[in-house]
């Protein structure tokens, strides 16, 4: 839903050729994952054809990564146990290293510098409308819309928690979901401008409602552990 808002709303020019034009290599890469390819040499320059494709079109570049995300299978056959089933797994484990060990840190050094200018100019950032909204929905937004998911869908599914599992366990995941990094500060930056003195406020909220769901969810566990394990 992020990266549908970042393509929808934050496109000030599109250029539909070059939309277009992603779509051919968005279809060989589809095509080869799902015959379970695994020729990163054949792989790789489709993906970043569709990423440059994107780009050039005026859409933010994150969305070629989620339109080639979804093209690849997370499990094959009736059974996730079979041995082809973890195409998306075996990508994950080869490119986690570069995400988490390259991408993320280079990201976090360009984008989510956050400057304080002491207690006054915190709370200048914390006396900003859209700062506290950002902070209530860190805090309180999603923990609201994934325990609400959850439990309609095991309301009304035939899904249900597994033996290990109770719903202190989906509370505390649901407020750990609260922190906010990568799509949090992206989509602050294109609204609000980067560098701009609202753009700031935005990142010292990120941090707060970050820090904030991290508590409670750590409070969530500790409340769990102490009511004896996975009771219901």
């Amino acid at each position: 839903m992020a990266i549908a808002i970042i393509a929808l709303f934050f496109t000030d020019t599109l250029v539909p050729l070059a939309l277009l034009g992603a779509l051919v290599p968005l279809a060989l890469f589809a095509l080869l994952v799902q015959r379970r390819s695994r020729s990163w040499w054949l792989l790789l320059p489709l993906a970043a054809a569709v990423w440059t494709l994107v780009h050039e079109s005026g859409i933010h570049a994150a969305v070629a990564g989620v339109a080639l995300a979804f093209c690849v299978p997370v499990a094959h056959g009736e059974r996730a146990g079979e041995p082809d089933a973890g195409l998306a797994e075996h990508f994950e484990h080869r490119l986690r290293p570069i995400s988490a060990g390259i991408a993320v840190p280079i990201f976090a050094l360009l984008s989510a510098g956050v400057v304080v200018d002491g207690a006054s100019g915190l709370g200048d950032a914390l006396s900003d409308p859209v700062a506290l909204g950002i902070v209530v929905g860190l805090v309180i937004g999603k923990p609201l819309g994934i325990m609400g998911a959850a439990a309609l869908t095991a309301r009304f599914t035939r899904a249900e928690l597994d033996d290990g599992l109770s719903w202190w366990d989906v509370l505390a995941l649901s407020f750990l979901a609260g922190v906010g990094f990568t799509v949090s500060l992206l989509i602050g930056e294109l609204a609000f401008g980067a560098g701009s003195l609202r753009d700031e406020h935005a990142k010292v909220a990120i941090v707060i409602g970050s820090l904030l769901a991290i508590l409670l969810a750590t409070a969530l566990v500790r409340l769990r552990t102490r009511l004896g394990g996975a009771g219901r």
